[in-house]
């Protein structure tokens, strides 16, 4: 399984079809490579960071070349300069796996593997869509099966020329453990939270939120609400909220990168969060009801467009919304909860597994 560390999202989806694949059967065995920092381990970060801070400070350039490449698989000289630049060595990582399949779940792998399949590896390659839209680097002649979201992403695919046999609609992979359903009082025991109503704020893996917008908001219902606040790897933003005395309270929780999201998302009342594909797919399968805000162009207005029109999130634009919802959590804090039963049914024939399960099908088949 092959991914890149453009966000974590992308990995998170591999490891999560990963474990769901060994879950369902002894005889397979996986292996996730985020395929540029393995070459690379030096040049990688370099580049990620590069990356987030055009996505963070540049939002609308980001957004232009989304949307200027949409319709556009990478032209062969865009391909055979990431061939030479970071991936040269693929085809020496294949030989040595042998693999019986290859999954991407980013666009760049995806692109070298097609490549390397026209230059004659014969080895099946699937690609699974992370987000809910069908950018036109996911898309090349040479995957044999595309694992997507959504029917919407299917009739996007199927509009620019795919097959239709190659296509299955299975939702977006999430770790397993995000079907199980625990006791959100004892949860909040062992986390050391309080009794009052717990609102969640990510900001994705890289934990991209504006601190500023942040503080004034907590600061502000902090007496009446308690704050969960995920930093994910930006220790940076961990520490600038750890050392703002408006924060140092019993009711503002604030964290690094932790694997316990489920856990969380399950104790909690409320998510506040970017759209990413990964992060929203979560929430749905939690059935926790989520504010969007701060949506970057590209990818996430379209991840945006999906749960808001299915009213399974709701979009922010302006504090006073966050206000808003704040003040409906403390006045009917019972209808929260009946919104959650409710959000929990209209995802019921979403499964987490059903990724892993049509990939088995697949190498049943192979």
């Amino acid at each position: 399984m092959l991914s890149e560390g453009f966000g974590h999202g992308h990995t998170q989806a591999a490891h999560a079809l990963s474990i769901g694949l060994r879950r369902l059967s002894s005889n397979i065995t996986t292996k996730v490579i985020e395929l540029g920092a393995f070459q690379h381990p030096l040049i990688a970060p370099w580049i990620f960071s590069a990356y987030r801070k055009t996505v963070t400070a540049q939002p609308k350039l980001y957004g232009f070349l989304y949307r200027y490449q949409y319709k556009k698989s990478l032209n062969r000289f865009a391909q055979m300069a990431l061939h030479r630049m970071f991936y040269a060595k693929t085809s020496q990582i294949i030989e040595q796996l042998k693999p019986s399949v290859i999954v991407c779940t980013h666009p760049f792998p995806n692109v070298i593997v097609s490549r390397l399949k026209r230059a004659g590896l014969d080895i099946p390659l699937c690609t699974v869509i992370t987000d809910y839209d069908a950018h036109g680097t996911w898309i090349s002649k040479e995957v044999n099966r595309y694992f997507v979201s959504t029917d919407q992403v299917r009739d996007k695919l199927l509009a620019r020329q795919v097959e239709a046999e190659k296509i299955k609609v299975t939702g977006i992979p999430v770790h397993p453990d995000f079907l199980g359903i625990s006791d959100p009082a004892e949860i909040r025991s062992r986390l050391g939270w309080n009794e009052l109503p717990a609102v969640l704020i990510m900001g994705g893996g890289w934990g991209l939120m504006d601190e500023y917008d942040l503080i004034s908001v907590i600061k502000q219902w902090n007496d009446r609400l308690q704050f969960i606040v995920v930093a994910g790897s930006n220790e940076k933003l961990k520490q600038t909220l750890e050392e703002r005395p408006e924060l140092k309270s019993p009711n503002v929780h604030i964290l690094g990168f932790t694997k316990g999201i489920d856990k969380l998302m399950e104790a909690a009342d409320l998510l506040i969060t970017k759209p990413g594909g990964m992060t929203c797919t979560e929430g749905l399968v939690k059935g926790i009801p989520m504010l969007f805000y701060h949506t970057i162009p590209g990818q996430e207005e379209e991840n945006l467009q999906y749960f808001t029109e299915n009213g399974f999130a709701e979009k922010i634009t302006a504090e006073e919304d966050l206000h808003n919802r704040f003040q409906q959590l403390l006045d009917n804090y019972p209808a929260f909860l009946k919104k959650r039963e409710i959000l929990r049914h209209m995802r019921a024939d979403y499964s987490p597994q059903r990724c892993s399960q049509a990939l088995v099908e697949y190498l049943e088949q192979l």
